[in-house]
């Protein structure tokens, strides 16, 4: 892949992707690229692997991704550059982020403007772009009750989505929906409420508090099934007796059993393999089919 002279000191070849999942495994990309600079520096990465036609998959802090063993062909971008910014459009008060800011970074620097209606993303790993296509939500908000709209990049060029055009549902919005993977979230904007800076961080305290109170430490994809209409994955995975349940080195949260625990050397290929369990022993405890919310990423086949 050719890139401009600047940039390709910093491109690694079969670059193990462990250290970029919140869960701390994956296989090799083939090429892996870090952009911390700006966003025409990410772009520039991003649209030369489009010309030389290479699949390019983005990751910002690796979260609801399970990176399969084999590893994943093509060009794989850590997405690190973080900006924010402050000012009244829209006839409001609003904060536009970069795709690669996380959550919990613009969830602090709204509390520090006194800017309400992102308290919630104050407990949630990850970072805006994956939140923007996943509809992420937490404590009973999510992505599209603030969001305005997305600066998107795509084979047609930079554009503007509404938050209608994102088409948002349950952890799913049209960008989800695309079958191709050739676009790129650049930066999202977010419509916020004047508050109080002590009131905001005691939302946010109490947010962190119920996190650490039902989420299990250690190395983990977050939610593993999305919650099925008016029940629980969690209780439905408790209730088939499965919490504590392990293959190989991944285990079911005895804290929270929505939620499989990498206890240390654990395989990709184990965390399918629980979760195809998971699936099967659920459908025949109580008929229902839990949907993955978590992304199958790179080579994966049945072995």
């Amino acid at each position: 892949m050719r890139l401009p002279p600047h940039l390709t000191s910093r491109l690694l070849s079969d670059e193990p992707l462990a250290r970029y999942t919140a869960a701390r495994l994956g296989g090799p990309a083939e090429w892996l690229y870090v952009a911390r600079e700006s966003t025409d520096e990410l772009v520039g990465v991003v649209t030369a692997a489009w010309a030389a036609g290479l699949p390019v998959r983005i990751l910002g802090g690796g979260a609801n991704v399970l990176v399969s063993d084999r590893g994943v062909p093509g060009l794989v971008v850590i997405n690190d550059v973080t900006e924010v910014t402050f000012g009244d459009w829209h006839g409001g008060r609003n904060a536009a982020a970069t795709a690669g800011t996380g959550l919990a970074v613009l969830a602090r620097k709204c509390q520090a403007r006194g800017l309400s209606g992102l308290e919630w993303a104050v407990s949630v790993p990850g970072t805006v772009g994956g939140a923007v296509v996943n509809n992420a939500g937490a404590h009973g908000s999510d992505m599209a009750a603030n969001l305005r709209d997305v600066v998107l990049l795509d084979a047609a060029g930079a554009r503007l989505l509404s938050r209608a055009e994102l088409e948002y549902g349950y952890r799913t919005s049209s960008l989800k929906a695309r079958p191709d993977r050739r676009f790129l979230v650049l930066l999202a904007t977010f419509g916020l409420v004047p508050d109080d800076p002590q009131a905001i961080q005691a939302r946010m305290e109490a947010h962190i508090a119920y996190r650490k109170g039902t989420q299990p430490p250690g190395a983990s994809l977050g939610s593993i099934f999305k919650n099925p209409p008016g029940d629980y994955a969690g209780r439905l995975i408790e209730a088939a007796g499965l919490k504590g349940f392990q293959i190989g080195q991944v285990q079911v949260s005895p804290v929270h059993a929505n939620f499989f625990v990498n206890l240390g050397g654990a395989t990709a290929a184990d965390y399918y393999r629980l979760i195809q369990h998971v699936r099967e022993a659920v459908y025949q405890h109580s008929g229902v089919l839990l949907e993955m919310e978590i992304e199958l990423v790179g080579e994966w086949y049945e072995s």
